[in-house]
Formats: C-alpha cells, structure tokens, sequence
C-alpha cells in the first residue's frame, strides 16, 4: 500500500501499487488530462510509471520546464514518424531534444526542400488528429537492434 508524498507535503494512501496517471486521476480530472509525465524520488517518468512503494512525486505538465523537454522529445519522435511515412527510404539516425527546441537529423538522398516541410507538417497534423496511443518499451540494446533489423529488412 504505496504512501505517495506529493510536493505541498501532502500524502495520498493507495490499496495497490498505482500509476501516475492514476495518482493524477486522484487529484483530479484537470491534473489527470494536464500531465505529461511524473518525478518519482527526482526521476522523470511517463504516466504509465507504477509506483509500487511509499516515495515522494510530482505530477508534471506543460507549465513546468521538464514538461517542455517532455513535448519536445514528444514533438521529435512525431516528426520521424511523419518524415518516414513522407519518404519511406528516409532513415532517422540521431536527435531530439536540444537546449531550445529539437531535432533529427535523417539519411535520405537528397536534402529535404521548403516543400518536402510543408508535406511533414500536414503529415504530423494526421497523425496528431489519428489520437494515437504510444505506449513505451525498454529493451537490452541487443533486443533493441534486433527489432530494427527485423523492421528494415
């Protein structure tokens, strides 16, 4: 039964371990659609994060700075999605965040015109509106590579 310490000094009782979505919820539907990720014990977090144990949290959303490395990083990997889905021969090689916005750089035989940007805009705009769930994986660097052969073979 996680005791979850939140940063006005208040404390919240669960029955079962509980996600951060989930102690959002609790606090209330504004927080819950408002947060982006969490701190659990000073590490940032996605939502999905389950806290099994007593710890202190923070619930972040867009008005906090780790909120805007969150939508960036966010922002980074829709950007790859719509580049690929654009030039599918497109490869993304590294990126995203940086200290004023983000970035990737892409592999592709030839560079990107004002409108192959315009193309990637529209393209993120309908992944955007297709509401998508992304959902996060970690794997050993060798399951990793493992995925993306198979991927691009």
């Amino acid at each position: 039964m996680p005791v979850i310490t939140l940063p006005d000094g208040s404390q919240k009782q669960f029955d079962s371990p509980v996600s951060i979505h989930q102690i959002a919820e609790s606090i209330g539907p504004g927080l819950a659609k408002a947060a982006l990720a969490g701190k659990v014990g000073g590490e940032l977090v996605d939502t999905s994060y389950v806290v099994e144990s007593d710890t202190e949290i923070s619930i972040i959303t867009n008005k906090d700075a780790d909120g805007l490395e969150v939508l960036r990083h966010s922002c980074a990997h829709l950007m790859a999605q719509a580049v690929q889905r654009t030039f599918p021969t497109a490869q993304v090689t590294i990126g995203p965040v940086i200290e004023d916005g983000f970035f990737y750089d892409f592999a592709y035989d030839r560079p990107f015109t004002p409108e192959d940007l315009e193309r990637i805009e529209k393209e993120m705009t309908a992944l955007i509106a297709q509401n998508q769930i992304v959902t996060r994986s970690v794997m050993s660097r060798q399951a990793a590579v493992t995925l993306f052969e198979e991927k691009y073979r």
